[in-house]
């Protein structure tokens, strides 16, 4: 036993700071015995309309890694998720998910299981069986496409159409409707398609993906149910849930 309330496991996560879904859907997909503990890598709010802005903002992001790490340490969880999708791919290879589990072990410990959301996709894809073509959703802009072609293309998947959704600031990618959420999914859907990607920690998606995959008729992965559902396998806890997609009621 670890502690009283996480007598199996502890989870670490950073988060930015203008996050406010990471918290609430990894607390609502957590198990019993299974604690989460939050740290913040901390930007400023800033206006965001082109490419040149968002990538200027995952790099304030990717400074503030090290600090966010080392503050969630204080807790000495047992193991380490990045709460975050954009920077996991923001090197446009399979090499830089490990760059970052280096810099985060550097922080927190050699032997530290860190989840990453690249890793935590191609996971929840091969787990479907899906065998190429799929479509990304995210609250980004055209600069990430060249990032996430280049990770998941590593792993044989063809990425056949995007929906930028294009957020005003880090902040306002909570802030829409859940009809929002569903023009964007009905807009890169299609019979080519075999599943939808939606990127983008901060799109609070996990529920809505869930109905989704039942009148769309095919696998909807939502990036924190999938980052939080490879954090527990990996981890050897094998709880189902309802109410979070086929990933955790399954798989």
């Amino acid at each position: 036993m670890r502690d009283y309330l996480a007598w199996r496991m502890a989870f670490g996560v950073a988060t930015p700071s203008t996050n406010t879904v990471v918290q609430p859907e990894y607390d609502e997909m957590r198990p019993a015995g299974v604690t989460n503990h939050l740290g913040r890598m901390v930007i400023r709010e800033r206006p965001v309309s082109s490419s040149e802005d968002f990538n200027q903002l995952v790099e304030d992001i990717d400074r503030s890694l090290e600090p966010a790490v080392a503050g969630v340490m204080d807790a000495q969880p047992n193991a380490f998720v990045l709460g975050i999708s954009a920077l996991s791919v923001w090197g446009g290879n399979v090499e830089w998910g490990e760059h970052l589990k280096a810099r985060i072990r550097k922080v927190a410990g050699r032997n530290i299981p860190v989840a990453l959301a690249s890793d935590a996709v191609v996971a929840a894809l091969k787990a479907h069986g899906v065998r190429r073509k799929i479509a990304v959703m995210e609250p980004y802009y055209p600069s990430i496409e060249s990032r996430l072609q280049g990770v998941l293309g590593s792993y044989g998947y063809e990425i056949l159409r995007f929906n930028h959704m294009r957020g005003s600031n880090p902040a306002s990618y909570s802030i829409l409707t859940a009809q929002d959420m569903i023009r964007a999914m009905r807009s890169i859907d299609g019979d080519d398609i075999e599943a939808i990607v939606q990127f983008g920690a901060n799109l609070p998606m996990g529920r809505l993906a869930d109905e989704a995959e039942r009148w769309l008729d095919k696998p909807v992965i939502s990036v924190n149910v999938a980052t939080y559902w490879h954090a527990l396998r990996t981890n050897g806890i094998t709880d189902r849930m309802r109410g979070f997609t086929r990933l955790l009621s399954e798989f």
